[in-house]
């Protein structure tokens, strides 16, 4: 075992030691009753902090599929879908499994590198989504890896003939009932869309469907169609959870990131540019 994954093993035994369960912290009895998901005064959902509060939804896992051959296997078992029901062609169900050989070494997000879909949603330290309906388009703000927004248009425009490739991809939404649903396409093939490390190409196309189920919870759900990666569009998804009395801070993925010497070095290999740079 890597010296790595032996300090990652050491700290789950430590974390699972030190967990008590919630009926103990509570003196027994049933759980509170869920809040229900604040609104606008216009009844239009609030995905964000009631005003003059504060708080981010935080991700607590994110993972898309169940893989025993993901290095963290039971933080998997959550998913919807078994990876082997994931319609992946050869050539990506090859580059998943070398990914969690090599312990997601090589993922762009720890390099600083945007990460669109499903991956924004699991940000380090959270994420804030402001509704802006005066300008007709919602903001959605990392604050963990490179501390960058997305956009998504609430207008009605179509998506361009021909978009730019990019990290977040062109992004246009509506609302159904209570559910934001947000069309994406025009993504760059620069980062990893999830934490499982399953691949994507510049073909994919996302419907991500948002809804605040109660005050505490986010639920994401997502279609992904990618002809290049996958033989057929599939589905998944999770939750994440509101954390209140927090903000967005200054956070500088640039500043003293140690991420990649310190995960090569585990391995005993020797940093090149063309290994840290996707």
């Amino acid at each position: 075992m890597h010296r790595l994954q032996i300090v990652f093993a050491a700290f789950l035994i430590l974390a699972a030691g030190s967990v008590i369960p919630a009926s103990s912290q509570r003196g027994g009895g049933d759980a509170p009753a869920a809040r229900p998901a604040p609104r606008h005064p216009d009844g239009r959902p609030n995905l964000g902090p009631l005003p003059g509060e504060t708080g981010l939804w935080v991700g607590n896992g994110g993972r898309l599929a169940v893989n025993p051959n993901n290095y963290e296997y039971r933080r998997t078992l959550n998913a919807p879908i078994h990876i082997d029901d994931v319609p992946l062609k050869p050539w990506a169900r090859a580059i998943v499994d070398e990914r969690h050989v090599t312990f997601l070494s090589y993922e762009p997000h720890a390099r600083c590198k945007p990460s669109g879909g499903p991956r924004e949603f699991v940000t380090p330290y959270g994420l804030e989504i402001v509704d802006l309906p005066e300008l007709e388009r919602i903001y959605i703000f990392d604050i963990g890896g490179p501390h960058t927004y997305r956009i998504v248009y609430m207008d009605g425009r179509s998506h361009p003939e021909n978009p730019t490739p990019s990290y977040y991809g062109h992004s246009i939404g509506r609302w159904d009932g209570d559910t934001l649903i947000v069309d994406t396409v025009g993504f760059n093939e620069r980062f990893w869309m999830n934490r499982d490390g399953l691949p994507h190409t510049d073909r994919m196309r996302l419907i991500e469907r948002i809804t605040r189920t109660d005050f505490d919870t986010l639920q994401y759900d997502v279609t992904i169609d990618d002809p290049g990666a996958y033989d057929a569009p599939w589905e998944s998804g999770f939750s994440i959870q509101w954390t209140p009395d927090r903000e967005i801070f200054e956070y500088i993925c640039q500043d003293n990131n140690t991420f990649p010497s310190n995960i090569i070095n585990a391995y005993g290999e020797a940093e090149t540019p063309s290994r840290v740079v996707p």
